[in-house]
């Protein structure tokens, strides 16, 4: 492409375990999926923004300078023009285009992807070296938090920007620290299979089940649930106590699961996935009928475990298939991709 235009692609994310834990200080194991987000960036000669969303036939127009703040999609954009900008980035004015194939309210982190792609298309049209790429994760971060209003953690941002081909990304959510964790699966295949039921995720419901674990952790004297010991969930109400208990055995199995995949027990990885799903359903309460379903139609085909993934209240369920077993039609093969890059 020009100079004068760049294109940038960022992918979906499948985390294969660690739910609700990146804002607890947690550890998750997500990786990449190859479909995902692709923005093209072409500047202008005024200092305006036009943003085509293609796969919605939809568009947005607003000045550079003086961004107001509006719902819905159109509210990614221009948190990120105004985030880059007050990180120093000079913007030219540009024309912004928007596609993908990721389903959006399916638990893979379409705004996450459409965040990560408008800032790496974005920073490379302004020839900037003023944010390096954990940087970049943490202001897309601000425009879910500060512009969108959903109070996200960082895992999908991370996965996105940070991912590699064939390797999940083993996240420390306490130290940032990260490690490429090869995801060999032999003839194991992880599948991913829709509820039917778009993401409720309900940004109040997410941004509820945050204030929770906030709470718990502050009763028990921690300063996150990364801290929080099991044996002191008894200072907690009921409610309180089962959010916390859920993120802290969500981190124990993360942790088991790594030692699951060194040792290529797939079976013991199963029902991890089946105990991680449990503890969403009774413990968190982010199931729903849809989402039940799903997971026992995996179940039923022979899935050695299956869990929600995402936020929840919806979207999609991820399955472990073992060799020999057919995994119901609707249901897609997942495998590991590489992480947001420049295209062209």
């Amino acid at each position: 492409m020009s100079k004068d235009a760049t294109r940038a692609f960022a992918p979906g994310r499948v985390n294969l375990i660690g739910e609700h834990t990146d804002y607890n200080g947690g550890l998750a194991l997500p990786f990449a999926v190859r479909a995902g987000v692709t923005v093209t960036a072409t500047a202008l000669r005024h200092p305006t923004v036009h943003v085509v969303a293609l796969d919605l036939n939809q568009e947005d127009r607003f000045p550079l300078d003086g961004v107001r703040r509006v719902r819905g999609w159109r509210a990614y954009a221009r948190g990120t023009i105004a985030e880059l900008q007050a990180a120093g980035v000079r913007l030219p004015g540009v024309s912004l285009q928007i596609t993908g194939d990721l389903p959006r309210g399916a638990g893979l982190s379409s705004s996450a992807a459409l965040t990560v792609a408008l800032c790496l298309a974005l920073a490379a049209l302004a020839e900037t070296e003023l944010l390096n790429r954990m940087q970049l994760a943490r202001l897309c971060q601000r425009v879910e938090n500060d512009w969108v209003g959903a109070q996200t953690g960082l895992l999908d941002q991370i996965c996105s920007l940070f991912a590699e081909p064939d390797h999940a990304v083993l996240i420390d959510f306490q130290t940032l620290a990260l490690a490429q964790f090869p995801l060999e699966l032999g003839s194991h295949r992880l599948v991913t299979l829709s509820s039917g039921e778009r993401e409720r995720s309900a940004r109040s419901a997410y941004n509820q089940r945050r204030q929770e674990c906030v709470e718990a952790a502050h009763r028990m004297g921690a300063e996150s649930l990364r801290g929080a010991l099991i044996q002191d969930l008894h200072m907690l109400p009921d409610v309180l106590a089962r959010r916390a208990k859920h993120v802290i055995t969500e981190i124990g199995r993360v942790q088991q699961a790594v030692a699951a995949l060194e040792q290529r027990d797939f079976e013991r990885l199963g029902r991890l996935l089946d105990l991680s799903h449990a503890s969403l359903r009774d413990d968190f309460e982010v199931s729903s009928e849809a989402v039940e379903a799903a997971v026992l139609e995996l179940k039923a085909a022979g899935a050695l475990g299956a869990r929600l993934i995402g936020g929840g209240f919806g979207g999609m369920v991820l399955g472990l298939m073992p060799p020999g077993a057919a995994a119901p039609l609707r249901a897609t093969v997942v495998a590991p991709g590489p992480g947001a890059h420049l295209v062209g």
